[in-house]
C-alpha cells in the first residue's frame, strides 16, 4: 500500500507539472522553479508535511519535495541555532541531493559528448 500511495501522489505531482509544460508556453525552467517554490510555501504553511508523511517518497522526491526539504531544514536549524539556521538549514537538508546532481551531471558530461 505504501508503494501505491507513493506512486499515485508522485505521479500526480509529476503529471501536473508536465501538463503545465505541455499546455502552456511557459519555459520549463520556470515550471521547475515554481514547483520548488510551491513546495516551500506549502511546507511553510504546514500543508506539505502531512502529504509527505502520507505519500513518502512520492511527495519528497519530485521538485515540490525539494522545496519542502529546504524549508524543513531551515525551520529545524532556526529553532536549534537561531537566525543563522535560516542560512544553513536548507543547505544541510538538501546537500545529498545537490551533491548527487552535481556528481551525476559531471559524470554524464565526461562519459558522453554533450551537444551545445
Amino acid at each position: 500500500m505504501t508503494l501505491l500511495k507513493a506512486f499515485l501522489i508522485g505521479g500526480a505531482l509529476c503529471a501536473f507539472a508536465q501538463l503545465v509544460v505541455d499546455s502552456t508556453k511557459v519555459n520549463p525552467a520556470i515550471v521547475m522553479v515554481s514547483a520548488v517554490s510551491t513546495g516551500a510555501v506549502l511546507s511553510g504553511l504546514g500543508l506539505y508535511g502531512p502529504l509527505a508523511k502520507f505519500a513518502g517518497a512520492g511527495a519528497t522526491i519530485p521538485l515540490f519535495g525539494f522545496g519542502h526539504a529546504l524549508v524543513t531544514g531551515m525551520v529545524e536549524d532556526a529553532q536549534r541555532i537561531g537566525l543563522f539556521g535560516l542560512l544553513t538549514g536548507g543547505l544541510r537538508a538538501t546537500a545529498p541531493a545537490l551533491t548527487a546532481a552535481i556528481l551525476f551531471g559531471y559524470l554524464m558530461a565526461v562519459l558522453f559528448n554533450p551537444k551545445g
